[in-house]
């Protein structure tokens, strides 16, 4: 009996202390310990062990990181004090922490070549020529005898994109046309190459001639571009690389992503603001502004936003010189900037708040919540409005994101996604390759 309640105390004893160690600091600090860590040429990391004893620190590549000041491979460290890890070149190396040759801890370290842009803010008008021509609807030819839809019957859809037509590619409308035309009067039948989603189909189609114009028609409404305006988001100048947006580019009618087949960015000036409003997003109203003047072209329109190469550095930049760029993980909860212009093509920074980060190790639309709480912003836009979207996103001198969308019943907030995204996008990844739906409103 006494055996068993000194086995059942010691039992006990063992639990209490095992659950002070596990819940102390050093305990705490050596679990939360970073298993890989991502770090750009030229930062400064500092790791927390806090275990008051002293230690070794093995570096497995001294070229790639120094620790402490030293490109030792072994460091005797104090673990109770932060270990500074300085990233020397882009490659990869791996840190152990040691305590009288037993292994503590390990971390893979991931040095990523030193990124800058040239944080946007402009608004840019858009114009897109889409791949082929993209299907909106259907309509009923009157040829006299009955009235028909040959696209409908043929089995087109509304969202599909017609990118062949009897094995030639079509560009335009004017090239739908003349083929249309071609094959009602040899009364031939029309092979059509259509993308659908992720597929491709091969459809037949017999045009109908119209009795009132005498024209042959497929029966389809069809739209071959697309226009509008919003705001460059970055530039970076040894690819000469831009993003802008933030979201991707749909069709007004069918809500498909546009597929680019062509298009340019021009210059646009802010003419009036439409104040956002709960259950009202506001809206900027621009025009293009020198239409001859193309800064750019568009090859991408992606969940992330338009993506291309510009001809030039961007005038009117707010910050001259490129800044670094944060990564994902690096984004925190606090007071931030963002880039943006209210009138004429003026870009000025406004304070907006990161109220929540969420993590995210493969690309997602919705990376952080943000808030306005600039005075001057707020009484001009009522926080973020249509046509801000792109707008970058600064905190701590870095790039961190853009402005994505704003929420419908608070026009104070938003979503905002992560630079390295819309990086990737543009060519520029920074971690290996990935891929990803907004909800709210686009601003």
């Amino acid at each position: 009996m006494i055996r068993h309640n000194r086995r059942k105390w010691m039992g006990s004893l063992l639990l209490l202390i095992t659950a002070l160690v596990v819940s102390s600091t050093p305990f705490h600090d050596l679990s939360s310990f970073p298993h890989e860590l991502r770090l750009m040429e030229g930062s400064l990391k500092q790791l927390r062990v806090s275990m008051p004893v002293m230690g070794t620190l093995v570096n497995s590549n001294p070229e790639i990181l120094h620790v402490n000041g030293t490109e030792a491979r072994e460091v005797s460290v104090d673990l109770s004090q932060p270990v500074s890890v300085e990233p020397k070149r882009a490659g990869e190396a791996n840190l152990q922490v040691k305590w009288r040759n037993i292994p503590l801890k390990a971390v893979k370290v991931n040095v990523l070549p030193d990124l800058r842009v040239i944080p946007g803010g402009q608004s840019i008008g858009v114009k897109l020529q889409t791949a082929g021509v993209l299907v909106v609807g259907h309509h009923l030819v009157d040829t006299g005898k009955e009235k028909v839809s040959p696209g409908e019957q043929a089995g087109v859809h509304v969202g599909d994109s017609i990118i062949k037509m009897n094995d030639l590619y079509i560009n335009d409308m004017n090239d739908v046309k003349k083929l249309v035309s071609e094959a009602g009067e040899k009364q031939t039948p029309l092979q059509l190459l259509i993308v659908r989603g992720k597929e491709k189909v091969n459809v037949t189609l017999r045009p109908a001639k119209d009795k009132k114009d005498e024209e042959y028609r497929m029966g389809l409404y069809i739209r071959d571009s697309a226009a509008g305006v919003g705001t460059l988001t970055f530039y970076e100048p040894n690819s000469k690389a831009y993003g802008a947006l933030g979201h991707v580019i749909s069709d007004v009618d069918t809500g498909q992503a546009i597929v680019v087949g062509d298009g340019q960015i021009v210059r646009a000036s802010v003419t009036s603001i439409e104040k956002g409003q709960s259950g009202n997003p506001g809206e900027k109203f621009a025009r293009f502004y020198n239409e001859s003047e193309v800064l750019g072209n568009i090859t991408k329109n992606s969940p992330f936003g338009i993506f291309g190469k510009m001809n030039e550095e961007p005038k009117r930049s707010f910050y001259p010189e490129p800044i670094p760029i944060a990564l994902a993980e690096q984004v925190k909860e606090g007071p931030a900037k963002i880039l943006t212009v209210v009138e004429g093509q003026k870009v000025e920074e406004y304070s907006i708040e990161i109220v929540n980060v969420v993590k995210q190790h493969f690309p997602a639309t919705k990376g952080m919540i943000i808030k306005v709480t600039d005075k001057r912003l707020l009484e001009k836009t009522g926080g973020i409005v249509q046509g801000m979207s792109g707008s970058p996103i600064i905190q701590d001198g870095k790039m961190v994101g853009a402005v994505t969308h704003v929420f419908v019943n608070d026009p104070t907030s938003g979503y905002g996604c992560y630079i390295e995204w819309m990086l990737q996008d543009a060519g520029l990844q920074v971690r290996p390759g990935q891929q990803s739906k907004p909800s709210g409103s686009a601003a």
